[in-house]
């Protein structure tokens, strides 16, 4: 195994850890208007995390063995925004808020 090939497996590991929703229960979240009252966009159309949210759905059911390059790219930038964004929870109840809304779409159910 080459260092490449650790790494490779320690992204993967990380992003299965940090994003908690099944396929299913992503697509479902996705589809929701709470989903798509957040994140930045250009000219008014889909945000970043809901794009973002929908090629974590395909990840999700992929077979480790055929994720490509981009997709082990994409693994580590959905790890990286859930590990910061999950420091920046608010005070109170995030039950309702941008901050849960946002987690979810990229994968991660904070409740």
């Amino acid at each position: 195994m080459t260092e490449q090939d650790g790494n490779r497996g320690q992204i993967i590991k990380d992003f299965k850890e940090a994003v908690n929703m099944t396929a299913g229960e992503l697509e479902k979240w996705l589809e929701t208007g709470e989903s798509k009252s957040v994140g930045q966009s250009k000219n008014g159309g889909e945000s970043v995390g809901h794009a973002s949210g929908r090629r974590i759905v395909g990840l999700l059911r992929t077979k480790k063995g055929d994720f490509d390059e981009d997709d082990i790219a994409h693994m580590r930038k959905v790890t990286g925004y859930i590990h910061r964004h999950l420091e920046q929870r608010p005070e109170g109840d995030v039950a309702d808020t941008p901050w849960c809304y946002s987690l979810r779409n990229w994968g991660r159910d904070p409740l």
